[in-house]
């Protein structure tokens, strides 16, 4: 999906590699964001919130923030239940 939407191979590799240097800085605002909301269950640092209002509305981080918190949430549900990841 990330390619049909203009993701570039480059871009795909960086982020396997959590390597946000292929993005414009809003993007590698939100990407370090969502990684650091991930492992600590919500509790972001205060340099990655004010990394990401740097670049985004009010409006915005609420919304990225519930994208990621939403994902999350799929990906616990999956584990607990042992749900084969799909491709």
């Amino acid at each position: 999906m990330a390619r049909r939407l203009g993701a570039t191979a480059e871009q795909l590799a960086a982020l396997a590699r959590s390597d946000y240097s292929e993005f414009e800085p809003a993007w590698r605002a939100a990407l370090a964001y969502a990684d650091s909301i991930t492992p600590t269950r919500g509790r972001v640092e205060d340099a990655a919130f004010a990394a990401l209002a740097e670049h985004w509305t009010a409006s915005q981080v609420v919304e990225i923030t519930a994208v990621v918190a939403l994902f999350n949430y799929f990906n616990r549900f999956a584990e607990a239940l042992a749900i084969p990841v799909t491709r």
